[in-house]
């Protein structure tokens, strides 16, 4: 009961699958939540089926996303920390060219999966004085023409800063990390001269291991170039 338990949607690649493995480095026991069962299993066979355990799950259905925070606290008895890192973006960008079934799905990921998740989770986290991430996005804090998705980030960032003062009247925290572009299977193409998964998992870590007294509410990452 003495290790820390993380929670992490959208774990099974990219930024999300980058940040269990420098968390189990930094003595997490992992809850690995997203659709593809048999990437996440490769996460839970890389860190040991002790302390982590793969949970196949559509976070935006609030009755599967309930189960997996069930059998998290079942398996590990606590949850310390919840990275809300699910996300996806679009095929059609701006507002007259979009499609509208686009952001349905977009919305249902960005914006509804990410309150639902601080919903479930914020029981356990108050029993622990516990700390909620979220993956916003530069673009939730510049305007793009158009972007709809640039949009949800918007909200991502402004409901993480809102949910701050309000975990801090128990004293939890929470953090809002915004990265700019990163090379992972969200683009269609590499970006090779762009951040790495591993670079916004580092700043996860970071925030998750600042002392108690101490809220890192937000962490922006660029390109260097």
């Amino acid at each position: 009961m003495s290790d820390k338990v993380l929670l992490i949607t959208g774990a099974s690649s990219g930024i999300g699958r980058a940040t269990a493995l420098k968390a189990a480095k930094n003595g997490y026991k992992l809850a690995l939540l997203a659709r593809r069962e048999n990437k996440l299993k490769e996460v839970v066979n890389e860190v040991g089926a002790d302390n982590a355990i793969a949970l196949p799950t559509d976070v935006t259905k609030l009755e599967e996303l309930g189960k997996a925070i069930h059998k998290t606290v079942e398996k590990f008895g606590k949850i310390d920390a919840v990275y809300a890192n699910a996300g996806k973006g679009l095929e059609k960008a701006g507002t007259e060219h979009g499609d509208p079934r686009e952001w349905d799905q977009l919305i249902d990921l960005n914006v509804k999966a990410l309150l639902w998740t601080a919903k479930m989770t914020m029981q356990h986290l108050r029993q622990t004085k516990g700390h909620f991430l979220i993956t916003s996005s530069v673009a939730g804090k510049i305007y793009l023409p158009g972007s709809v998705y640039g949009a949800s980030k918007w909200f991502a960032s402004g409901f993480g800063h809102n949910l701050a003062r309000e975990m801090k009247e128990w004293g939890g925290r929470c953090t809002v990390i915004c990265p700019g572009m990163v090379d992972t299977d969200f683009f269609d193409e590499p970006k090779p001269d762009k951040l790495k998964p591993d670079d916004i998992a580092d700043a996860v870590v970071f925030a998750l291991n600042a002392p108690h007294h101490s809220t890192v509410r937000e962490i922006e990452v660029m390109p260097t170039n």
